[in-house]
């Protein structure tokens, strides 16, 4: 059994990485607005399926993965303007039963176009597979951890080192006082949902080339994404991605060492024991304690 774990552990931490970027989505939103878009799934459906349309039309596959990502982000900016701002000051229920009404409407539409036959991507860099640690690791997984790290590395550094990085952290810190000092928390808003659609789109086609992409993918996905941000701490961008890396290695394991058709149940039930035992999210909890 002991043998299993170094490749179970290498296929969590791959799997991981796709659950961290959409993790950092739903605290993107949620820490800007207060909202849990749980159409973020959807944004990484749209990004694979949109990619592997462009694919088959003939284009370059970097090509046709930069205007996917581009594609998507006009629908996270269209998304809010037409489905969130309008609602904008409303109760929190309703606008997180607009982002399930947007979720709904995106899955069926995509079921139109697409229908329910699975696309697929090529591998980035086609090749044997690479031998790590004891476990083989395809050469998709690296790019699928590699752009993970490179894509949360330069969203810290947006948020760090730029100035509407910092008018974001601002926002999320104190809407009013940003108003006071010229910063519009609709724009804030605005930008967002842009960039969390970016994450739901790299997600998306990065992880396409290995399981495939159908048009209902973004839920399972979004679930799983909204566990990792809970786990982490919804208001916390660093733990959730950790928490994002956690959920994919314990649903690596349970699928190893139990019954692979518990792995969700299993992961659902450590989102359950964070709800009851830290509101906040073990992660941030900790954070907290330490503090």
């Amino acid at each position: 059994m002991l043998a299993l774990l170094p490749q179970l552990l290498l296929t969590g931490i791959t799997i991981g990485s796709i659950y961290a970027l959409i993790a950092l989505g739903f605290v993107l939103i949620y820490g800007v607005t207060g909202i849990l878009n749980f159409a973020q799934g959807e944004f990484s459906m749209l990004g694979a399926l949109v990619c592997a349309t462009l694919l088959a039309w003939h284009l370059p596959l970097a090509t046709a993965a930069l205007i996917s990502v581009a594609a998507t982000c006009v629908l996270g900016a269209l998304t809010e303007r037409l489905a969130v701002e309008p609602a904008f000051g409303a109760h929190p229920l309703t606008l997180i039963i607009i982002t399930f009404g947007v979720s709904m409407a995106l899955r069926g539409l995509a079921l139109m176009l697409w229908g329910a036959d699975p696309y697929a991507l090529p591998e980035f860099t086609p090749g044997p597979p690479l031998v790590l640690l004891g476990g083989v690791l395809v050469r998709q997984a690296v790019w699928a951890i590699g752009l993970s790290v490179a894509v949360v590395g330069a969203l810290f550094t947006f948020f760090v080192r730029t100035v509407p990085g910092a008018a974001v952290r601002a926002c999320a810190d104190n809407a009013f006082a940003c108003r006071l000092v010229g910063i519009s928390p609709r724009r804030v808003s605005l930008a967002a949902f842009t960039l969390s659609a970016a994450l739901g789109a790299v997600a998306g086609i990065v992880i396409t080339p290995i399981t495939g992409a159908t048009y209902d993918m973004g839920l399972g996905l979004g679930l799983k994404g909204f566990v990792a941000a809970v786990i982490g701490g919804l208001g916390n961008a660093p733990a959730a991605v950790v928490g994002g890396y956690l959920v994919g290695i314990i649903e690596s394991l349970a699928t190893g060492y139990l019954v692979p058709g518990y792995a969700g149940a299993i992961t659902f039930l450590v989102l359950l024991a964070v709800l009851f035992l830290q509101r906040e999210g073990v992660l941030h909890g900790a954070q907290r304690r330490q503090a």
